[in-house]
């Protein structure tokens, strides 16, 4: 058993992070609100599919914590796009099963973090569009198109409510 170090030198305890304002929280809330309506209504305007259910986590990212390396167009776009499309290669050359998403899964994490384009929510697309089993122009439609969509609808939000500084960086 480890001895442990006398209390004085112990970390001190762990607290939770502060709470945000009211307005910052009735903004993110109307943010994410908003660009889930502007999913649905190109989807339903275009006839083209344009939503996806990670894209409500990606909502969370871009408008609650829009200062997040996570949260910025590089990682929303480039990490739907990775872990997307390497479901969809592993699923053509392995096929589908509990083994095989495993392995997108950790290939797309891996990918992710070597491309600097990590997106958590991303995170869940290998499993999605392996029980969904697409073909490759889910990558376009609603990937890249809900991806895209998505980034701008959250750059224009923060412009209005007087965020000018998002996104940190494009791509």
């Amino acid at each position: 058993m480890r001895p442990q170090p006398p209390s004085s030198q112990l970390p001190p305890a762990r607290t939770l992070p502060p709470l945000a304002s009211p307005h910052t929280i009735l903004v993110a809330g109307l943010g994410g609100a908003i660009a889930t309506l502007a999913l649905f209504s190109f989807a339903q305007w275009s006839g083209l599919a344009f939503v996806m259910a990670p894209f409500g986590a990606t909502c969370v990212l871009a408008f609650a914590l829009p200062d997040s390396p996570l949260s910025q167009p590089r990682s929303i776009v480039g990490g739907h796009l990775i872990a997307t499309g390497i479901r969809l290669a592993v699923g053509t050359l392995l096929g589908i099963a509990p083994w095989t998403m495993a392995l997108a899964v950790g290939l797309a994490t891996a990918l992710m973090l070597a491309t600097r384009t990590t997106h958590a929510p991303a995170g869940a697309d290998p499993l999605l569009v392996m029980l969904a089993a697409p073909d490759w122009s889910f990558l376009l439609t609603p990937v890249l198109s809900g991806a895209l969509t998505l980034v701008a609808v959250a750059y224009a939000y923060h412009r209005i409510t007087g965020r000018s500084d998002y996104p940190r960086y494009w791509f």
